[in-house]
């Protein structure tokens, strides 16, 4: 769908400065690098790049309609885009008209929105979500972590006259952060998975977190649904609090979406999936009981549109991992590397604790652990918890690096772990001794929040193990 001029001022309230006001663009675009010269170029200020230095790049490339922030009108060539009638907008905040142009956009359209927000799950349930809907109607589905004020709009802006509903995720670290990506999207149902304690630097508590989760619901439709997980006793007492309709999901008895005899093996994890009127048995190609709880939610979303149990069952037994979530890589000598470097929060990291515990079949169960982030002042003790968790996991080893590895490894002493089995350095240093204490059979968990850069340790372990003398090389993925 094509954008006027008209188009673009009366979404963002923006103020006409130069140009042909009746000149059309195909889209909206923020990267100068791959921009099409039919688009709109729209100049973000963030925090350590802007837009409005590459706006030269655009219109000598020809490009032929620039948003710029109306502050920075003194030191663009404003007169030489009037000679070239470049058309150029002006707004006080090109990011928030990022989002303005957005929701108009969405406007646009009759298409529904699924949004789809927790502390721990909301990646793995959105593409399930998408996978399950994608039987039935035409999808269109948040890519990689497009999740905030910048990647949802970008996501939204792609919707096309056959999208029946869009799938989107929304992230936070701050108040009122979901709130403004609910009124972009406007959904129809808003789903939280989980309240943990991610960001909790940024909240006095896990009740500030539930309040922030909670603006889900602030723009929901008139005729929207909330999907609740009722395992969560925080989202059991929001429940009560809301004035849409509720579905519950869970391993609750009383969850109206729930799971039965949830079991995890390493090839993936298998339950009984009850809706209302029917049960299915669903073998899910992903290790942990928290994948059937994110696969619970993405089921919610299936039956409260119509969807059969045996098209949700299909849709997640040929589900396919989000990168870094649990992914499974079998290398030589039969070593198994447990990829979950995706990020990492004090539930995610218990979790993934217990997954291994049960995946790794009486071998060695290792830990290689960086630091999460986002915690403030908890950091300490959470990190130690963690420690404690490991030991009274039975893990062989642990590895433990950034600021807050110290913390990890006394919880573990503190656990009776022996201190030859814990180890702690930077990422160097722990590939290093691993590659020297690493046996056949082992398994090896890596995790830690995104910033800490945990995958260059599996790629790293992953290349030395496949030029192992060994024949048997293979990788498959579980989650």
């Amino acid at each position: 769908m094509q954008w006027t001029t008209d188009d673009i001022l009366v979404a963002t309230a923006g103020e006409w400065i130069c140009g042909n006001r009746n000149v059309q663009f195909s889209g909206i675009a923020i990267d100068s690098r791959s921009i099409s010269l039919s688009e709109f170029f729209v100049a973000i200020r963030g925090e350590f790049h802007d837009g409005h230095r590459f706006c030269a790049d655009v219109v000598q490339s020809g490009v032929k309609g620039i948003l710029i922030d109306i502050h920075s009108i003194g030191s663009l060539p404003i007169a030489e885009w009037r000679q070239k009638g470049i058309t150029c907008i002006g707004v006080k905040n090109t990011t928030s008209a990022l989002g303005d142009l957005a929701a108009y956009h969405r406007r646009r359209f009759s298409v529904s929105v699924v949004a789809i927000t927790g502390s721990n799950g909301k990646t793995t349930t959105r593409s399930m979500t998408s996978d399950i809907l994608c039987r039935r109607f035409k999808v269109l589905s948040t890519a990689g972590n497009f999740n905030n004020h910048i990647g949802l709009p970008l996501t939204l802006l792609n919707l096309e006259r056959e999208h029946e509903w869009a799938v989107l995720e929304l992230g936070m670290n701050h108040s009122g952060e979901i709130d403004r990506l609910s009124e972009i999207c406007q959904p129809n149902i808003g789903v939280i998975t989980t309240i943990g304690t991610a960001h909790l630097e940024n909240f006095i508590s896990t009740d500030g977190i539930l309040q922030a989760k909670a603006e889900i619901f602030t723009h929901l439709h008139t005729e929207g649904q909330a999907l609740l997980n009722m395992d969560d006793p925080k989202l059991l007492e929001l429940s009560r609090r809301l004035s849409v309709p509720v579905i519950f999901f869970g391993l609750n008895p009383g969850a109206r979406v729930r799971a039965r005899q949830v079991e995890t093996r390493s090839s993936g994890t298998s339950f009984y999936l009850d809706l209302p009127e029917e049960t299915v048995e669903v073998r899910l190609p992903a290790a942990g009981d928290f994948m059937a709880t994110n696969a619970l939610a993405a089921a919610t979303v299936g039956f409260a549109l119509g969807l059969s149990g045996d098209e949700i069952k299909a849709a997640l037994e040929k589900f396919k991992p989000v990168k870094g979530r649990m992914n499974v890589i079998e290398t030589a000598r039969r070593i198994h590397l447990v990829d979950d470097t995706y990020n990492a929060n004090p539930v995610s990291m218990a979790a993934a604790i217990q997954t291994l515990q049960k995946i790794k079949d009486g071998h060695r169960g290792i830990l290689v652990i960086g630091d999460m982030l986002e915690l403030g002042k908890e950091s300490p003790e959470l990190h130690r918890k963690v420690g404690e968790i490991a030991a009274t996991a039975g893990m062989a080893a642990l590895y433990a690096t950034g600021r807050f590895a110290s913390a990890v490894a006394q919880g573990a002493a503190d656990q009776g772990m022996d201190s030859r089995q814990i180890f702690i350095g930077d990422h160097q240093a722990i590939c290093g001794h691993l590659k020297d204490s690493l046996r056949k059979g082992d398994w090896v968990l890596i995790k830690g929040s995104r910033a800490m850069g945990m995958e260059n340790i599996v790629h790293d372990i992953t290349r030395w193990a496949e030029c192992l003398d060994s024949p048997d090389i293979s990788t498959k993925s579980s989650s």
